[in-house]
């Protein structure tokens, strides 16, 4: 899931350093918002430039109108995944209505000409009736045909509640709940996935830290990690390897982790081997899109991978289950070819940004005729990539090496945001839906761990 904008994760303010903690979240917030006030006008020129090519073009180019043409509802409208398919969908001749929670009304997305309308709703964990009520409403009021949800890992267990009162008004592409909560849950993911005779990690399932703590790894080969079965923004970039190097430093680490049976957390066998993503669309079992990319703790870049095991590893799962919506896995390809699941993500993942010149991706997620293989990105297709995140990895760079690295991803690949034909979006997340976030933050005297501009929000300790 790499570098990243950020600093040491910062203190509770209800701690004892509270008052230097506000000061460096100040002093952070301040000058993160002066380095995008000096990227603006750079940016802004770019965005004039192509919006002028644009109008120079426009009568030479052909809008696609679609032969059976739908009204398509997308959310996520935060996420650069929820504008890569609202592209998809209106490129291919389809109306889009993008949504997103009431804290996001400020999403740069809406501005894409991609999209029709755009709505903000109840966040779903605290208000989950208002949440459907809200969806209900949209999709009568606006005559949706699909509702195409691109999750957070909180919404997508109640996108997935949705779905009954939803379906009597339009298709709904996405699991139903007992399916969504168990391929969210690490730990029954992976027993699903051993009954069904696929390769997975030793895992157990941790509700006390002292079950960790008398733990005989001595009778284990390998390490173990651990990660919470609750999406946790900050702490699923923690590897730490157990057990570690005393017995006290072990039951040190596992105590600070907020470990409980009503937050259960999997220790998962720790395979070495190489990290590789997945995106998968499927339709009554057949998987219909797929494609695959190299992945790390903190994921920013993406370019396609032929991985004949994995895509058979997918298609057995899906199949199996005869699924319909999208899913997303973590894999570990071990030294000798095994591939292991080692979690799933019951949603859109951003390795679709990958599909940007695809025409095809609107018909694997409306059409229901069989498809001779799955769609993967184009062969002409470049590594996607975040403008913002590259820049701030050229701060770090101490080799030559390195910045030969640097340089070549930006020269190979594109930014997943920015489309010559739909430039505004690219202006609006960098230069309105993150500065208002900041400056909300500010306000609060709130800090941040840093700022993920592919999801488009700021990662905090506790937060969404």
């Amino acid at each position: 899931m790499a570098q990243s904008i950020s600093l040491s994760p910062l203190q509770s303010p209800t701690s004892s350093t509270g008052v230097r903690v506000k000061v460096i979240a100040l002093f952070k917030t301040l000058g993160t918002l002066t380095l995008l006030l000096i990227a603006l006008p750079f940016n802004a020129l770019i965005v004039l430039i192509s919006l002028l090519w644009g109008i120079v073009r426009s009568p030479f180019t052909k809008n696609v109108v679609a032969a059976h043409p739908q009204t398509i509802l997308v959310s996520g409208a935060k996420m650069t995944k929820a504008l890569q398919l609202a592209r998809s969908f209106h490129a291919a001749g389809h109306r889009v209505i993008l949504i997103e929670g009431h804290k996001y009304w400020l999403s740069g997305h809406r501005f894409s000409k991609a999209v029709s309308r755009f709505y903000t709703v109840p966040a779903p964990q605290s208000d989950p009736e208002g949440y459907i009520q809200a969806l209900v409403e949209i999709v009568k009021k606006e005559k949706v045909d699909v509702f195409v949800p691109v999750s957070s890992p909180v919404s997508s267990y109640y996108e997935s509640l949705a779905k009954a009162a939803l379906s009597e008004y339009c298709e709904v592409f996405h699991f139903e709940p007992d399916i969504t909560k168990m391929l969210d849950d690490k730990f029954a993911l992976t027993d699903r996935a051993r009954s069904l005779g696929l390769s997975v990690p030793k895992s157990f399932k941790i509700t006390d830290p002292q079950q960790v703590i008398n733990f005989d790894f001595s009778q284990e080969t390998r390490k173990y990690i651990l990660k919470s079965i609750d999406y946790d923004s900050v702490r699923r970039l923690n590897l730490t390897k157990l057990p570690c190097d005393t017995p006290e430093e072990t039951a040190a680490f596992v105590n600070s982790l907020p470990i409980s049976p009503e937050r259960p957390w999997i220790m998962q066998e720790f395979i070495p081997g190489k990290e590789l993503c997945t995106h998968s669309t499927v339709r009554d079992g057949e998987l219909r899109l797929h494609c695959c990319s190299d992945s790390s703790a903190f994921q920013i870049n993406y370019e396609n991978v032929e991985n004949p095991q994995i895509r058979e590893w997918v298609q057995h799962f899906v199949k199996s289950l005869a699924l319909t919506g999208q899913v997303s896995f973590d894999f570990i390809q071990a030294q000798d070819g095994t591939v292991y699941a080692i979690e799933c993500n019951p949603r859109t993942h951003s390795a679709i940004t990958m599909f940007y010149n695809h025409p095809g991706v609107a018909d694997a997620y409306l059409g229901k005729t069989p498809l001779a293989a799955p769609l993967e990105p184009l062969a002409s297709s470049k590594p996607t990539y975040f403008i913002y995140h590259e820049i701030w990895r050229l701060t770090g760079i101490r080799s030559w090496k390195q910045l030969q690295t640097s340089v070549n991803t930006l020269v190979r690949g594109t930014d997943a945001i920015y489309s010559l034909d739909d430039p505004i979006p690219f202006l609006t997340l960098h230069h309105w839906q993150i500065p208002l976030l900041l400056l909300k933050n500010l306000q609060q005297l709130k800090g941040w761990v840093k700022i993920d501009f592919n999801i488009g929000k700021l990662v905090e300790l506790g937060g969404d």
